[in-house]
C-alpha cells in the first residue's frame, strides 16, 4: 500500500468537500455518531447522496440491498448494480462504492491496546505477516488490510490458511486518509471487461 484515498466525510446531511473518485473507487465517511444504529443509517444516507451525485439519479431511484452479515450492493432504477462495502469501528463509519463494476472491501480499526495481539496476527493475519509487525499501530494496518482482502472477496473472517492467500493476493489495497488514532483500508479486484 503505497498510496492513500481520501475519505469524503458526511455532516449535517452534506459532504464536506466535492466529489473524489480513484479508480471507480469512493470513499465515504461519518464521524461522531452517538451508537451503532444511529451510525449505520447515516453511512447509508452518505452512500445514498454519494451514489445519487455519481449515477446522476434521484436517491429515490436507488435501493441499498444486502442481508445483514452479506455484502452489501446498490441497485439503481436503471438496471446498474454497484458493489458497497461498509465498516465501522469507534466514533467512526466509512463506506466503500465501486463505480466501475468490480468488486470492494474496506475496513477501519481503532489503533488501540489489543493484549494479546501477538497471538492473534499469528492466527488471523499467518505466521509471516506476524513476524513482520512492530506493534499496536502495524497490527491494526495489517488486521484492517486482511478484513478489506476478505470482504472484497466475499469471504468470512477466519483463521489464516495459506489456500486463502492466493485469492487474498490478488487483491490491490490502498490505505485511508483517516483521522489520528485510525487504520483503514480499501481493498480492490481489477473491473470486469465490458461486454460487447
Amino acid at each position: 500500500m503505497d498510496r492513500a484515498l481520501p475519505v469524503r466525510w458526511w455532516h449535517g446531511g452534506r459532504f464536506a468537500d466535492a466529489p473524489a473518485y480513484a479508480s471507480g473507487v469512493q470513499i465515504v465517511g461519518v464521524r461522531g455518531q452517538p451508537d451503532r444504529a444511529t451510525a449505520r443509517r447515516t453511512i447509508r444516507a452518505a452512500l445514498l447522496a454519494a451514489l445519487a451525485e455519481a449515477s446522476g439519479l434521484p436517491s429515490s431511484s436507488i435501493r441499498l440491498c444486502g442481508a445483514p452479515g452479506a455484502a452489501p450492493w446498490a441497485l439503481l432504477d436503471d438496471g446498474r448494480r454497484f458493489a458497497l462495502s461498509i465498516s465501522h469501528d469507534g466514533d467512526l463509519s466509512v463506506a466503500a462504492l465501486r463505480l466501475d463494476g468490480g468488486a470492494v472491501g474496506i475496513d477501519v480499526m481503532q489503533v488501540a491496546d489489543v493484549p494479546d495481539w501477538q497471538a492473534v496476527a499469528r492466527d488471523y493475519l499467518g505466521p509471516a505477516a506476524a513476524a513482520t509487525l512492530a506493534g499496536v499501530p502495524a497490527f491494526a494496518r495489517a488486521w484492517s488490510e486482511r478484513e478489506a482482502r476478505l470482504k472484497c472477496r466475499g469471504l468470512a473472517l477466519a483463521e489464516w490458511g495459506a489456500c486463502d492467500e492466493p485469492l487474498l493476493a490478488a487483491c490491490t489495497c490502498l490505505s485511508l486518509v483517516l483521522p489520528d488514532g485510525y487504520a483503514g483500508t480499501v481493498a480492490v479486484l481489477p473491473a470486469p471487461c465490458p461486454q460487447r
